[in-house]
């Protein structure tokens, strides 16, 4: 057997007395919690157009008089929150029973039972955007600013929460004889099927392409390439993420469905050509406003 480089062997449960919370699980929640403050800031920061302003008083619900709006309401980001999570749950599942189809299709009532399977991630950003959008539009906001305010921190969240996998041992890829390999040892409970074989460390291989993603984009954002706010920002950074994502994927443990591609880069390859559209009519309306 190939000897992995690295070797994690540590229990990854926090234990107190009779109780034991898994190291993964607080490390995500610390993740949504960081992804939470990191938007309110933004969107603290980030300014509202004029005709957005409510009579008698600011965005931001203070008596302001004739003050005018500078910035889009936190208060709107909780709703906001709480209008993406039926989506992301909706768009996951719709995804998981992509990459299962064939036991789904022999088994349509295992699509709705909880108990069941699991979530699929392009999906779940895509349908949480959605729903978050829409909700976005029911308060009368600026949806495209509000895509604006999204991207860092959802691209900080995956990034984040794919390390989080790596604590739990989830994540593993293919096996793997090589110098980046890893492993996880001992006789604790890891989230990865068989994760003593050394493995593509496939979880941070992910979150090392979504760094780079996020750099990216916040690099174009500071040098000013998104002043529009129409929420080209998200769709450029989500279509580089699909691009990361599909790249990881050769290293998982997925079956191929079409040549050497498995069904999450399909999904991927979709997600990226309607992020294409998206920025090409974005830019179009922009052009012809300018106009």
């Amino acid at each position: 057997m190939p000897i992995a480089v690295i070797a994690f062997d540590f229990d990854p449960y926090v234990r107190f007395g009779d109780r034991a919370i898994w190291w993964q699980t607080l490390a995500l929640a610390a993740v949504v919690l960081a992804v939470l403050v990191l938007a309110a800031l933004i969107a603290g920061r980030m300014p509202v157009a004029v005709s957005e302003a409510s009579e008698g008083g600011t965005r931001d619900g203070t008596s302001g008089g004739d003050e005018e709006p500078w910035h889009l309401r936190r208060d709107d980001l909780l709703f906001i929150v709480l209008g993406i999570v039926p989506g992301a749950v909706l768009g996951g599942r719709l995804g998981y029973v992509l990459l299962h189809l064939d036991y789904y299709a022999a088994h349509p009532p295992a699509i709705v039972d909880p108990a069941q399977g699991g979530l699929q991630l392009s999906l779940a950003i895509v349908g949480g955007a959605l729903t978050g959008a829409f909700i976005a539009r029911q308060l009368e906001g600026p949806v495209g600013r509000w895509l604006q305010v999204a991207v860092v921190p959802v691209l900080l969240g995956i990034g984040l929460g794919k390390v989080s996998m790596a604590v739990g041992g989830a994540g593993q890829g293919a096996a793997l004889n090589g110098e980046w390999a890893t492993a996880y040892l001992g006789p604790w409970p890891w989230g990865s099927i068989a994760p003593a074989i050394p493995a593509y460390p496939s979880q941070l291989i992910e979150a090392a392409l979504t760094a780079l993603v996020l750099t990216a984009v916040v690099i174009g954002l500071a040098a000013g390439r998104s002043r529009s706010l129409d929420g080209r920002a998200f769709f450029v950074g989500l279509a580089l993420w699909a691009i990361a994502r599909f790249a990881v994927a050769f290293t998982w443990r997925d079956p191929l469905v079409l040549g050497p591609l498995d069904a999450d880069q399909l999904i991927s390859m979709a997600i990226l050509a309607a992020c294409l559209v998206l920025i090409a009519v974005s830019s179009r309306k922009a052009q012809l406003w300018r106009a």
